[in-house]
């Protein structure tokens, strides 16, 4: 079915008509949109009323979506490279034409400030470009053996049928992150939606489908028992890869299911990134990229400052201009002209008033904010606070809500040590002047991502991931489709006894 994204429609089961959009809310399994009656109910955090609802499909729902793509396997894995390139361009292009869908449902949906969603919408459409661009130059290698008689031939195939679990947060990115690179290697795939954000995902889906990858090469469940959903699908020996984004505990759960059948496995797991100002930084320009490392998407970014450790040369000033900042910051509904939308839920928003009440109790000094805003929507103020307890809660767990904590170091020894001193390993940012400094130090630094003199980082021409729990592999940049191929060896007998 192609979708018309002009015309409204009534909800049919399958379809809805949001903003003027027309949005799929079926499952989508072997080239079709399938309504359950049983419904997932999709909300707005800006004010909590209720956007639409979804199919909420089941166990039996996954396996036929995996019944589909195990069929599909074949075919698409043998399409030759640049077939399946030229179908991510059209979808590429049907992006773009659907681009004001896709942004406002991720403010719907998410809760972010539009502009939030501009910058992921063209991100997310990169990937889709970059990924065809790659697979087209993934090449393999001919060469002469370590004795006479045979050449090594190296090449790539496809690891199969791939279950892709996305987050919530960035609703767009994670989805065509993992699509764009599994689609393009030959692996046919089974997204499950986050069911707190399935609505963008959705349209991806259909946008892919509308471009013409056949069926049964994508396929989508949103689902309400997300723990059974996915151990049917990690037990059963037909799905050879899984790729998650979420918790560092879901991606422990799934890397111990995936062991029992040596499942291929990427994980995109939780951060507590450093943000680390040394005396010689360019105090306003660290101040305006903290404020968009930790603010962004209301601080719900496996990515963000968790940790600020400013020199103490320069942690006066710093805190100052960045209390000053951060009281500047609107709160709002991402379709105002604002900068800090809603937390995703209330029980996140909870939490957030929670981890401020322990920081205080811990003796934390509060600079600017911590209170939930009343009213509707799962509002929290933009919060600054200071610490000196390394060991504390807000030291130690991912954040994920707008809370800034200031620390200060008393040398670029102690700021690393401090720096490397957690589980995580995901993203973590310096700023400095000198050269040497900056690579010396991130060198040093017990991440997967480093961010010299700047707080954003994505790009689908570099490599995405951590190390430590923070997770395993990388998305996106030259080996990103890598993740997805396997590398097969075939020794060529060469008879040379009848040549010259």
């Amino acid at each position: 079915m192609t979708l018309d994204l002009t015309e409204s429609s009534p909800d049919t089961g399958t379809t809805t008509a949001l903003r003027g959009h027309t949005v799929p809310t079926g499952l989508y399994i072997d080239g079709a949109w399938i309504a359950r009656e049983r419904r997932l109910e999709v909300t707005d955090p800006s004010d909590g009323a209720v956007l639409t609802s979804v199919s909420d499909g089941g166990v039996d729902d996954a396996v036929a979506a995996l019944d589909a793509a195990a069929r599909a396997q074949a075919a698409w894995g043998r399409l030759n490279p640049r077939s399946r390139a030229e179908l991510l361009r059209r979808a590429h292009a049907l992006m773009l034409e659907r681009r004001d869908a896709f942004v406002d449902l991720m403010v719907l949906e998410s809760g972010k400030p539009r502009a939030e969603a501009v910058g992921e919408f063209g991100l997310s459409a990169g990937f889709l470009l970059w990924a065809g661009e790659q697979v087209a130059h993934v090449h393999g290698a001919f060469g002469a053996g370590s004795s006479d008689g045979y050449r090594v031939v190296t090449t790539h195939q496809p690891v199969g049928p791939s279950l892709l679990i996305t987050p919530w947060n960035f609703p767009l990115l994670m989805g065509a992150r993992k699509m764009s690179a599994a689609l393009a290697a030959g692996c046919t795939v089974v997204v499950k939606s986050a069911d707190l954000t399935p609505l963008t995902i959705a349209l991806l889906v259909a946008t892919l489908a509308d471009a013409g990858i056949p069926a049964g090469v994508v396929n989508l469940i949103h689902t309400s028992e997300s723990p059974a959903v996915s151990a049917a699908l990690m037990t059963d020996r037909r799905l050879k890869k899984v790729s998650f984004t979420g918790s560092t505990r879901t991606g422990s759960v799934l890397l111990r299911q995936a062991a029992d059948n040596i499942m291929s496995t990427s994980l995109e797991l939780g951060g507590n990134g450093p943000f680390i100002v040394l005396d010689d930084a360019d105090v306003d320009h660290a101040v305006e990229q903290a404020i968009a490392c930790k603010f962004r998407n209301a601080g719900q970014a496996c990515v963000a400052a968790n940790r600020i450790i400013v020199d103490a040369k320069v942690a006066e000033e710093f805190t100052r201009k960045f209390v000053a900042a951060a009281k500047e910051l609107r709160v709002g509904n991402g379709f105002e002209d604002i900068e800090v939308g809603p937390i995703i839920s209330r029980a996140q928003r909870d939490r957030a008033a929670g981890l401020v009440a322990t920081a205080l109790e811990e003796g934390a000094t509060l600079l600017t904010g911590g209170h939930a805003i009343d009213g509707p929507g799962n509002f929290f103020e933009p919060t600054v606070l200071t610490h000196t307890d390394r060991a504390s809660r807000l030291a130690v767990e991912e954040i994920f809500a707008p809370i800034a904590v200031i620390y200060t170091a008393e040398s670029i020894a102690d700021a690393i040590e401090f720096a490397n001193d957690t589980d995580y390993g995901l993203a973590a940012y310096l700023f400095t002047k000198d050269l040497s400094r900056a690579v010396g130090i991130a060198e040093r630094l017990d991440s997967g991502m480093v961010g010299v003199n700047r707080g954003i980082m994505a790009d689908p021409v570099a490599p995405f991931g951590g190390v430590k729990a923070s997770g395993l592999g990388r998305e996106g940049g030259d080996t990103g489709i890598d993740e997805f191929l396997e590398q097969k060896y075939i020794a060529l007998t060469i008879d040379e006894s009848e040549l010259p």
